[in-house]
């Protein structure tokens, strides 16, 4: 994939419930430098000391691509409590962009992103489409929807 196919299908939010020290862990683990790790994945010597040291997020897409590196799931990297979850923690469970969700259920990607913060309705039809590309039930995906609705202000989705 070139830099321009991937800047165009990567999200620009914060990656929640990303945690640095478990990237460390699992890196570890797996008998990895930091630059092994980075030379594996295609990425920059420095992107990885960085996610480490918890001065940049990756991007979903990115990640995901560490994830298979490391042969681990990215449950494994992103950490965020079943009960917690809002619309886009299951995407990103899943590797997937905001772009790469809408193509598959054919939503926009501006749609996608509402209904994420829970700023439009979510639709039965919509609510079907994205439960099943997410693979979980409906009424799982109305929960976290009905979440990320009645966040606190100014709390990220």
């Amino acid at each position: 994939m070139s830099s321009n196919e991937r800047n165009a299908t990567v999200s620009r939010r914060v990656l929640r419930g990303f945690d640095p020290a478990r990237l460390t862990s699992l890196r570890e683990g797996k008998g990895m430098s930091r630059a092994d790790l980075a030379r594996r994945a295609g990425l920059g010597g420095a992107t990885v000391q960085q996610w480490e040291a918890g001065t940049r997020s990756p991007q979903v897409d990115t990640l995901a691509l560490v994830a298979r590196t490391l042969g681990v799931h990215m449950g494994d990297l992103v950490l965020v409590p079943r009960n917690e979850r809002f619309p886009g923690d299951w995407r990103t469970l899943l590797g997937l962009t905001q772009p790469q969700l809408g193509s598959l259920v054919a939503i926009s990607t501006s749609m996608i992103a509402r209904i994420e913060r829970g700023e439009v309705k979510l639709t039965d039809e919509n609510a079907r489409r994205l439960a099943h590309a997410l693979d979980i039930e409906i009424d799982e995906l109305v929960r976290s929807y009905e979440r990320a609705r009645n966040r606190p202000a100014g709390m990220q989705a």
